[in-house]
Formats: structure tokens, C-alpha cells, sequence
């Protein structure tokens, strides 16, 4: 009983001491378990993240091949870069890591991740850094904590995102893609696919396009400012913009290289001269209109993307363009390559996306001489035109009431503004037709064209669209006879206010230079260049009957007996009309057909002075056959297309066809020299041009001088240009200043002094055709008792 009593003595209540420990206790516990709970919810969090149960988890597949998107190069035949193709992807291009500056590497980890090499994907220190600097300092320049990584997952798979708790839900996202690429890729090829993906504005996606873009140089040579100016960039591209706001960029500039001494990369003498070296840049603004020959560009684009041609997409006054283009899908492997030619599972190639290579058969500095050539010509000329139509009420259409009346011009000036942008616009708009036309004799600012550049003037829009039909147009294409590799395309004076290409698109009246082709058929029909026919004014009769008498330029032995090398020489055009009554208009338009020329041609008698529409392309195409022994060679634009990594698609070589008879083609051959040497092109042979080298061609003016064209070809190039208005009605009025010989001739002319000018180009004016030893061209038989070897020596005694 006592030690009952004494046990009952020793318990005693709880003293408030005991109770508020026991809260702590319980309060520390709960506080473990809570702590405890949410790094399991975390961990849990960030597991279901990297699975792909929240948020989005890309493929693995994916993840190992992620799809970049590239833009397509064109290079010339010698090596330069001529444009791109680009769309969504932007004007990137790939750049493998050992093309990429060292500098630019240094300067993106000094100043976007200085522990990238030590990190998985996520760097824990950079991240608690940013947190307390901005949640708890409130410090607005605490710096951010994604790694390198962390921002190729953002670029490669984040959507913009619609605000805070978007972006707060992102970033978990991006850590745990930044964990999986790291998996899967080396601290190189991540550098290189970031620096591959950033958008450094203007078009320039991508450090290799940016290079090119603000200072016109690889990426490889970039020296560390430059470098360090575009590192700089990453941070806000907009807003450290060089172009823009070059102080605001400079001073990015200056902290990148800050960073970089910090990180022992630069030493203190280099940060302070390389901080005072002033911004500069060798901006160019990528743009498709820009880079070498624009308007083969768009045209090659247009055939590579072409589908199979079906009537029912084709508007019914595209007739032609529908037999044009299924020719083409039939004969041209080129046409339509990219339906034509699917990739390994199924899918179609994307021109803008896959990051191509397209070979061309341009050579660059041909091109250029072609442009420069166009260009002072067409100065020159469009001088002139001012000049005579300077006082004229009518102009830019011509004055002469035979040709057109004044409600005839008003019809086509209404058409044109039916069909220009701003009208079609307008209707989109929904305005009226009468609000559309207050708006077309409305003054306002815009911008002109002139040859000595571009002019910022105020004038109604009908106004600007009269000026623009001033200017004449024009289209060249010269191109090898025997390889038929296009060495120059200019189709027209300048690609940014005259985007209607004159090589391939435009179709005009061919005039006199349709004549090699009669002349052709009748070598090849018992006439030889020596018969002899009267030079006189024919009256000859249609299949209807009704008479016709073709007019001449000339005066020259009228009434006389004439040989066809003297007519053809001098471009008469009796005696073509004497020819054509003697032969088939039927036959010749079979015989031009099968020159390449694809449009409709009339089967009439006059067709033997050049009615009828073709395109500069065409008629370049045709002549191959007077410079290749009678073979036409097709025009070739590309000689291969590989992929982004350089393993061949496709590659393409020429095609020939038989159109001309040997004995016919030396025919033809040695009238055609004789146009230039003593005929209708004999002004290449005198000042400015004073060419030596043995080529053939010939003049073409049509009706009003409406069209003037000149065609020349030597044993290896063959090049023709056409000059004229934008519409026929607008023209010269002068034959001296109208026809061929002076406004497309002089194109060729300097072109071609241009390339004999330039050694490093495989052309000579010693170069000759090849002339059978003994060939009479006045014979009815090609030779006499034996075939003697071949000679280079002209066609001297041919004619005996």
C-alpha cells in the first residue's frame, strides 16, 4: 500500500512547457511530411512530365531526329550562291559545328551557359540563382537560369505561350526535354542545333544565314566582335537590334565580352580594345527578289513545283499555257520534279523546307555581264523613247491614228487598271467600281522605278501606272548549243518593279528572225543559197483567195534577179514571200514546231514574215540547231539536286534532236554567217563592238516597230533578245531607232565583248564552225566524187 501510494505521488499534470513542445513536435512532424509529400509530388510531377502523361513529351524518334526545316541554296555553275527558297522555315540554313566560328561558340557559353560542359540539361546553381535574385532580392537584372539546353527545347518544341501560368507550366516541360536531349546528343551538336534554329531577324534564321545577312561573310570567318554581336542578339533580338538600334546593340556587345573575361576566354587589354571598336556591318537584307538572276529564280521555282497539268485547272483563255505546260510535265524531267519525285516513304520533297541544293547551269559572272549589258542598253534607249514621246498627248502609246484612236486607248488603259493590284484589292475590299477609280485619280506617295534608282514621288495611281508602261521591256537568254546549259536569263530591266518575265512567260511577234527556218526548209527542198529569184513586190493569194502583198524595208536591186544568200543577208521580204509561195505554210509550221517552238502558229502564207507569238526561250532553242549541226538541244536550268546532306536526287543531262539535213544546216550555216559578217548584224563588226570572232544571226522588226529582236550564235553560245513596250501599241515610231538592229542587237553585242573580255570563261573569238574541204553550197549534191575531212577554215571557195 505505502508504494501505491508513493507511485501515485510521482504523477503530476502536464505543464504548459510540455504542451507547447508536443505543438512543436506535431508541428515539425507535419512539416517533414508535408515537405516530404511535395518533393514526392514534385519528383511524381516531373516523372509524369518526362513520360509524357503532362504536358507535351516528344517521340523518342523525334527527340533523336528532330525535323528542321531548312531553306533551299541555288548555286551558279561556278560555285555562288544565287538565292534561296524559303517560307515557313525562314531563310535558315544548316551549318555543321566545324563551320561555325570558335568565337561565336566561346562567346554563347561565356554568355548564355558558363557551365554547359558540366551540366545534364538543368543547372540547379543558375536556377536557385535566378529564383532568390527575382523572387526574393526583387533584382530585375538577376539573369536568367535556362541553360543552353533548356532554350534548344524551348526553340525545337514550346509554343508561344498566353501568359504567366502558361510560361510556368512550360518550364518543367522544357527541363525534362533539356534532360532527354542530353541523353541523346554531345555538347557539340546541341551548340550546333541551337546556334542552327535562333532567329536573328530580317530572314536570317540561323547563324549561317546571319553571317551572310549582317556581315556577307560564312559563318566560319566570323571574328569575335562579330560574333559576339550576333551572341548578343540572343537575349532580345528585337530589341538589341544592330540595324535599328546599333548604340543599344553595341553595349550588348560590350557585356557578351564582358562575360567572356570572366570566363578567362578574353584577356583585360582584349576587353578593353575590343569594347571600343565602334559597330560595323555589311547589311544586306535577304529577300527573294534579291541575289543572282531573279527572274530565272522564280522561274525555276515555277517548274519545280508544277503539277500535272488538267484542263479543269486551267482558266479558258489558258489554253495554250495548258499545252505549254503538258509538253513540258511529258518531256522536261525537270517539270514538276517535286511531284515527280517522292522521297523514300511516300512523302513529296518541300522546296522551302528541306533545305536542298540546287545546281544551276548559270554561270555568275556571264549573268552579271547579261544584266550589266540589259542595263545600259535599256538606258540608253528608254532615253530616247522619252525623248520622242516627250510632247506626245498619246504617250506611252504611239500617236498614229492607223494603229489606234483615242477610245481605243482609254479601253486599254481600263484594262490595265482591271488587272493591276491595287485594283484587285480594292475588290476584295468590296469597294465600288467608282470608289475603285476615285482611289486610281487620287494623288499619293509611292515609289518608281528609274535607272538611276528607285524614286519616293506623290502621283495618282493611273498616273504611276502610265509611267511604269513607259519603260520599254526586254528579255535575254544565252545559253550553250551543244550541252544546252542556260548561262544567263535576264527577263526583263529590273526584277523589283517588272516581275513579268520576258524569256519564258511573254510571247511576241517574231518578225524577220522567223526567216532561217524558211530558208531552212527550202535548202532542204531542192533550193540552194545561189537560185536566183526577182526581187520584186509579189501579189499572192490566201486559201481564201484573197490577195496579199507583203511590204519591204529596203530598196536596194529592185527589179533584179537576187540569189537567196543576198535576200536572207539583207532580210528581204519578197523574196521570203516568193519562197513561202513556193512551199507549204503547213510544213514550215511543222518544221518550227519540231525547232521547240510549242505555241499555236498559223498555217498561212504570211506566217513567212513572223505573225506569230514566241517566247524568247523558244526561239534561243530553235537556233541551237543552226550552231549544232543541225541538232536542237532543250534548254537545260539544273544539273543536279541533292539533299540537305548532299547525297544526290536527281541530275539531269541533254537532249538532242535531229531537225536539220547535214547539207541543209551548212546551207543555212553559211547565209547566217553572212548576216553578220555583211548584212543586217554587220554593225557588231564595226565600233562599239568591233568583233572578230565568226558567229551567225539574225534581225527581227515587226509591223509599227512594235518588236525588235536579235539572235546570235557562235559555235558556242547561243543567245537571243527581244526589246519592245509593254504593250504593242507602244513603240517607236522611228524605223532607225525601232527596228532590231538597234534595239536588241546592241544587247548581244556588248554581252558577248563582255564574256570574250573575261579569261577565266572558256570562250574565244578565234573559235570557227566546221566546214566540210570542198563543200559547194551551190551544188544540188553535197559533195563531188569523195567526202574530204573537215576543215575550219570559214566557207571560202563555197560558193564557186
Amino acid at each position: 500500500m505505502i508504494e501505491e501510494t508513493d507511485n501515485m505521488q510521482d504523477v503530476s499534470p502536464r505543464t504548459p512547457s510540455d504542451s507547447k513542445r508536443m505543438r512543436t513536435k506535431r508541428i515539425v512532424r507535419w512539416l517533414w511530411a508535408s515537405f516530404l509529400i511535395f518533393t514526392a509530388a514534385v519528383f511524381l510531377f516531373f516523372i509524369l512530365i518526362y513520360n509524357g502523361i503532362i504536358g507535351y513529351m516528344p517521340p523518342i524518334e523525334e527527340l533523336r531526329n528532330p525535323q528542321d526545316r531548312f531553306a533551299s541554296i541555288i548555286y551558279s555553275a561556278d560555285g555562288q550562291e544565287m538565292g534561296r527558297y524559303f517560307r515557313n522555315s525562314g531563310n535558315r540554313v544548316y551549318a555543321d559545328f566545324a563551320e561555325i566560328s570558335p568565337h561565336v561558340i566561346h562567346a554563347l557559353i561565356a554568355t548564355e551557359d558558363a557551365r554547359f560542359e558540366d551540366h545534364s540539361g538543368i543547372d540547379l546553381r543558375a536556377v536557385t540563382r535566378a529564383v532568390v535574385k527575382t523572387m526574393i532580392l526583387r533584382q530585375k537584372n538577376a539573369g536568367g537560369g535556362s541553360t543552353i539546353t533548356q532554350q534548344l527545347a524551348k526553340q525545337l518544341y514550346t509554343p508561344p505561350s498566353n501568359g504567366l501560368l502558361s510560361r510556368m507550366v512550360q518550364k518543367p516541360v522544357e527541363w525534362m526535354i533539356a534532360i532527354k536531349l542530353e541523353r541523346f546528343y554531345s555538347k557539340e551538336e546541341i551548340i550546333k542545333m541551337y546556334l542552327n534554329q535562333f532567329d536573328f531577324l530580317y530572314n536570317a534564321v540561323g547563324i549561317k544565314s546571319a553571317a551572310k545577312v549582317y556581315f556577307n561573310k560564312d559563318a566560319k570567318d566570323l571574328d569575335i566582335a562579330e560574333a559576339a554581336l550576333l551572341v548578343g542578339m540572343v537575349k532580345n533580338p528585337s530589341y538589341y537590334n544592330p540595324v535599328r538600334k546599333p548604340e543599344r546593340a553595341r553595349g550588348r556587345r560590350n557585356v557578351v565580352f564582358e562575360q567572356m573575361y570572366k570566363a578567362d576566354m578574353i584577356s583585360q587589354a582584349q576587353l578593353d580594345s575590343l569594347q571600343a571598336l565602334p559597330l560595323q556591318l555589311h547589311f544586306s537584307r535577304v529577300d527573294h527578289k534579291e541575289g543572282i538572276a531573279p527572274y530565272f529564280r522564280e522561274e525555276l521555282r515555277r517548274i519545280l513545283t508544277a503539277h500535272k497539268p488538267e484542263r479543269a485547272n486551267y482558266e479558258e483563255w489558258e489554253k495554250q499555257k495548258f499545252i505549254d505546260d503538258s509538253i513540258a510535265w511529258e518531256t522536261n524531267p525537270l517539270f514538276g520534279w517535286v511531284d515527280k519525285n517522292p522521297k523514300a516513304d511516300g512523302t513529296y520533297y518541300d522546296i522551302y523546307n528541306d533545305g536542298l541544293k540546287i545546281y544551276t547551269t548559270i554561270d555568275s559572272r556571264m549573268q552579271d555581264y547579261a544584266e550589266q549589258a540589259v542595263n545600259e542598253h535599256m538606258r540608253s534607249l528608254q532615253k530616247a523613247f522619252f525623248r520622242e514621246k516627250r510632247n506626245s498627248p498619246t504617250a506611252p502609246y504611239t500617236s498614229n491614228p492607223a494603229e489606234i484612236n483615242a477610245a481605243t486607248r482609254e479601253k486599254l488603259i481600263r484594262t490595265a487598271i482591271k488587272q493591276s493590284e491595287r485594283h484587285r484589292v480594292g475588290k476584295i475590299a468590296g469597294k465600288s467600281e467608282d470608289e475603285i477609280m476615285r482611289e486610281f485619280n487620287t494623288p499619293t506617295e509611292m515609289m518608281v522605278f528609274s535607272y538611276d534608282g528607285p524614286i519616293d514621288t506623290v502621283m495618282t495611281p493611273r498616273d504611276s501606272l502610265l509611267y511604269t508602261k513607259s519603260f520599254l521591256r526586254t528579255g535575254f537568254m544565252s545559253m550553250d548549243p551543244v550541252t544546252g546549259y542556260v548561262k544567263a536569263y535576264v527577263g526583263g530591266p529590273d526584277f523589283h518593279f517588272f516581275q513579268y518575265d520576258m524569256v519564258s512567260t511573254g510571247r511576241r511577234q517574231i518578225g524577220s528572225t522567223i526567216k532561217p527556218f524558211l530558208y531552212t526548209y527550202a535548202m532542204e527542198s531542192d533550193f540552194t543559197p545561189c537560185d536566183m529569184l526577182l526581187n520584186a513586190q509579189p501579189t499572192l493569194y490566201d486559201a481564201a483567195g484573197r490577195p496579199w502583198c507583203p511590204r519591204n524595208s529596203g530598196h536596194a536591186r529592185i527589179g533584179e534577179m537576187v540569189d537567196l544568200r543576198w535576200a536572207l543577208t539583207n532580210s528581204n521580204n519578197w523574196i521570203s514571200a516568193r519562197l513561202m509561195a513556193e512551199l507549204s505554210p503547213a510544213e514550215l509550221v511543222r518544221r518550227m514546231h519540231s525547232y521547240g517552238i510549242t505555241n499555236s502558229l498559223p498555217a498561212v502564207i504570211s506566217l513567212c514574215l513572223g505573225p506569230c507569238e514566241v517566247s524568247v526561250k523558244e526561239m534561243v532553242t530553235a537556233y541551237t540547231a543552226f550552231a549544232n549541226k543541225g541538232m536542237r538541244t532543250d534548254p537545260i536550268y539544273v544539273t543536279a539536286i541533292t539533299d540537305a546532306n548532299g547525297n544526290i536526287i536527281s541530275e539531269f543531262s541533254p537532249v538532242h534532236t535531229e531537225v536539220i539535213t547535214e547539207l541543209g544546216y551548212y546551207r543555212i550555216l553559211s547565209i547566217l554567217l553572212n548576216v553578220v559578217d555583211s548584212g543586217t548584224g554587220s554593225r557588231l563588226r564595226r565600233a562599239p563592238y568591233n568583233i572578230t570572232a565568226q558567229m551567225g544571226g539574225k534581225t527581227g522588226t515587226t509591223n509599227f516597230n512594235a518588236d525588235g529582236w536579235f539572235m546570235g550564235f557562235t559555235p558556242e553560245l547561243v543567245s537571243g533578245v527581244w526589246v519592245g513596250g509593254d504593250e504593242r501599241y507602244i513603240h517607236f515610231n522611228s524605223m532607225a531607232e525601232g527596228q532590231g538592229a538597234s534595239m536588241a542587237l546592241p544587247i548581244y553585242g556588248l554581252y558577248i565583248n563582255k564574256v570574250y573580255a573575261d579569261k577565266s570563261l572558256p570562250y574565244s573569238q578565234s573559235k570557227k564552225f566546221v566546214f566540210p574541204e570542198g563543200l559547194n553550197l551551190c551544188y544540188k549534191e553535197f559533195y563531188g566524187d569523195s567526202e574530204p575531212e573537215a576543215v575550219e577554215e570559214g566557207i571560202e571557195g563555197a560558193f564557186d
